[in-house]
């Protein structure tokens, strides 16, 4: 496939120059196709019957396959969910964390994550790296832990600076349990789950997914607490047992509808194998434009998020992009805009943006 063919998949980039995929990844036609299929099928044949049931169950099994492809998990270390934030409450409630556990995080990261660890009621300590490059985010993070923590919770990439987090190293310098937030670096940079504990997955960011879709990896869903369960969390059959399902299925989201899960499906098959290398390259060279006209934030060498900033408003600055057909998001309180560079974004886009700023 083609630049041209596959960048075609998507209508909305005939008008916009489509730069919000931290967000909203653009949709596919063929993932508006499953989604109206679906909502067809039910309009025209209800939903109800073994047959409905039949094909909900096969699809949710067919994406959980799918995703573990994807990640280099299995499809019994993943959960099904609607977001990132699910992920994030299924492990901090299941871990039960208490006043007396410490658990560090970083002044980078998102409400998503951030909110259920305020929930949990553990100590949170928190990392300063937002003003330091990356390079010396490991330093910092590990100057953060003490022999009270007991989990580490950050994201790949960071969803304000666009900076990569030393997730791996962390990993392996201290051996602590890590909860990684997905939501920036799934479908944009190569992520392989299997060295971390707990990743939650956003269908509808970069992978180009409906909304309200996701997933949690669990690498032993065993040592995990069912804290929050759903009636798809047990087994149903003639045994009067309540049983969790084996494996991370227990951890899925109570409904994720048909449709959804047909529409997610169907994004993930119209990437093309040739994506995370453009998008990287392309993210590249977007960065070094900006560098040209604004104060980029984002480090070179990152992922496929950019952020720079902008004088005055960038409310202001980010509803006057979108009236001259640049779609991207500002971040409030900062004065940054933030650039989402897809696979699918052209050269053209970029020169767009540019050209606009």
């Amino acid at each position: 496939m083609t630049f041209e063919e596959a960048r075609a998949q998507f209508p909305v980039l005939e008008r916009f120059a489509y730069l919000n995929a931290g967000t909203f990844g653009p949709l596919s036609r063929a993932t508006s196709a499953a989604l109206e299929l679906r909502r067809r099928r039910e309009l025209e044949e209800g939903r109800s019957g073994a047959g409905y049931w039949e094909t909900l169950m096969e699809g949710r099994q067919r994406l959980r396959a799918r995703l573990a492809e994807l990640l280099h998990a299995t499809p019994e270390q993943l959960a099904l969910t609607g977001s990132t934030t699910d992920g994030c409450n299924a492990v901090i409630g299941g871990l039960g964390l208490g006043p007396d556990d410490v658990v560090v995080t970083t002044d980078v990261e998102h409400p998503g994550l951030l909110g259920p660890l305020e929930a949990s009621g553990a100590a949170i300590r928190v990392a300063r790296i937002r003003d330091h490059p990356p390079d010396d985010a490991l330093r910092v993070i590990l100057a953060a832990i003490t022999p009270a923590t007991r989990l580490l919770a950050l994201s790949h990439v960071a969803w304000s600076t666009g900076n990569v987090l030393p997730v791996a190293e962390l990993k392996a310098e201290t051996g602590l349990p890590i909860l990684v937030d997905g939501a920036q670096s799934v479908g944009a940079i190569p992520v392989d789950v299997s060295p971390f504990d707990y990743y939650t997955v956003s269908g509808q960011k970069w992978l180009c997914g409906p909304e309200g879709t996701g997933a949690l990896y669990v690498a032993d869903p065993e040592r995990l607490r069912l804290a929050a369960p759903t009636s798809f969390a047990f087994v149903h059959d003639d045994d009067p047992t309540l049983r969790p399902k084996p494996g991370a299925a227990r951890f899925d989201r109570s409904w994720v509808g048909p449709g959804q899960v047909a529409g997610f499906e169907a994004a993930l098959d119209a990437a093309p194998r040739w994506a995370l290398e453009r998008a990287r390259e392309q993210a590249h060279r977007a960065r070094a434009r900006l560098a040209e006209v604004a104060d980029v934030v984002t480090a070179t060498g990152q992922a496929t998020l950019v952020t720079f900033r902008v004088d005055g408003d960038s409310a202001e600055a980010a509803a006057r992009l979108f009236a001259e057909g640049v779609v991207l998001r500002d971040l409030p309180g900062t004065g940054w805009l933030r650039a989402s560079i897809g696979w699918w974004t052209s050269d053209e886009d970029v020169e767009r943006l540019v050209a606009a700023l």
